[in-house]
């Protein structure tokens, strides 16, 4: 037996996040991406960590990225953006760009941007 599919009314609604990382050295995705998902899960927890449903694209490249947030973890996305000072011992400042339901804005935000 199938299930169905849930109505859209009742899907998770979805963010899209910018953000860039200004550090003098390039980083790995990698390394951005253990180290924000180390200070969220500090600030809301396992279960916070859980409801808030991170997904970082791929979308990589001059130390900027889009994280994929639910509509109501954005706050809480951006305060642990914010708390991170260092990664590996190297002082970063991590900025968000923008926000919007859609990707392609944020992409346009992240990347066409001077």
């Amino acid at each position: 037996m199938k299930l169905k599919a849930l109505l859209p009314s009742l899907r998770e609604k979805k963010r899209y996040v910018g953000f860039v990382v200004e550090s003098k050295e390039s980083l790995d995705l990698k390394q951005v991406k253990e180290s924000i998902e180390t200070s969220m899960k500090e600030l809301v927890g396992s279960l916070g960590m859980a409801n808030a449903g991170l997904l970082f694209l791929k979308d990589w490249k001059d130390n900027k990225g889009i994280v994929r947030v639910s509509t109501k973890n954005v706050d809480h996305l951006k305060a642990s953006l914010a708390l991170i000072k260092e990664i590996n011992g190297k002082k970063i400042i991590i900025k968000s760009l923008g926000v919007s339901g859609v990707v392609d804005k944020v992409r346009k935000l992240c990347y066409m941007e001077g």
